[in-house]
């Protein structure tokens, strides 16, 4: 793919990493107010769903069928849904620092998986990338001894899940359009939550900063976010957007010290530095790709 074609992708990973960054310190928000885990998802899921579901239909969006839409209903009433549980779960037991790391363990799953499975090569300096990417997202946080080792596990398993997730969603949305795929994705979500929030009784925010704080997740962190990375997952593929991603952690550093009070250490700067680097280099270098038919 030309540069000027790749490089329109790159604003729509920053967008996305933005939202995705800030959405650990909304949820931090909302559970001082006493917005319980799964009342918090649907809310999120469904807010966002329905208001993208709005947007398409009023442009005449066509919804998807067949296997393409089982497929999407899969990631996310399983791929997400197990994701976002993770997550927000590990939220609860840990530091957002900490989470933000274990999380940022998918781009090198996703690199390798992408090398071992779709059989893309990788490249010496793609490689040397990766690594100073994760080498940054560890130093950003700079040893969190405080946390729970369930908010660890939890953590890890959230990389995991989402490392396939992004795998299966590079084919699909490439069929279905990034719009469609992010609104079915999202309502099949908020179904799943939806049906886990009522049966458990409805834990609604008690203020306005809770309701901010939700409606906050759900637009930013949710609606811009997915479509942001849907957006740029077709111009740079799985690997490269997971990895320009890398943004995250650092964003969520800053806000974690600007709303929540943490501190960052110089370290903490210098790995934060090490992720800005592994961005530019990969904005402006491509992927060689190999298929087989």
């Amino acid at each position: 793919m030309p540069f000027s074609e790749r490089w329109r992708g790159v604003p729509w990973i920053v967008l996305s990493a933005a939202g995705f960054g800030a959405m650990a310190i909304f949820a931090k928000l909302a559970y001082r107010d006493g917005v319980d885990l799964p009342t918090m998802l649907f809310l999120r899921f469904a807010i966002a769903g329905v208001l993208l579901a709005a947007w398409g239909s009023a442009q005449g969006m066509r919804w998807p069928r067949g296997r393409n839409l089982l497929w999407l209903l899969a990631m996310g009433g399983v791929g997400y849904v197990g994701q976002a549980y993770c997550y927000f779960a590990a939220l609860q037991h840990a530091s957002a620092g900490l989470v933000a790391l274990l999380l940022y363990l998918y781009p090198a799953l996703v690199t390798i998986f992408s090398a071992l499975l779709l059989r893309r090569q990788i490249g010496v300096g793609r490689g040397w990338a990766v690594a100073a990417a994760l080498a940054g997202t560890a130093l950003t946080i700079g040893g969190d001894l405080h946390s729970q080792p369930l908010g660890v596990w939890l953590g890890v398993g959230a990389a995991m899940i989402y490392s396939v997730y992004i795998l299966v969603g590079e084919g699909v949305i490439t069929r279905t359009g990034p719009l469609p795929g992010a609104t079915v994705v999202m309502l099949a979500a908020a179904g799943v939550f939806g049906g886990a929030a009522f049966t458990s009784g409805l834990s609604l925010p008690a203020t306005a900063t809770g309701w901010l704080a939700v409606l906050a997740i759900a637009v930013f962190s949710t609606l811009l976010a997915i479509l942001g990375f849907f957006k740029g997952l077709e111009k740079l593929g799985a690997a490269d957007a997971s990895t320009l991603s890398t943004l995250e952690p650092l964003i969520t550093l800053v806000l974690a010290a600007l709303v929540l009070g943490e501190v960052i250490s110089n370290l903490q700067l210098f790995g934060g530095l090490l992720i800005l680097a592994a961005v530019v280099y990969l904005a402006r270098h491509g992927i060689k790709q190999t298929t087989d038919a």
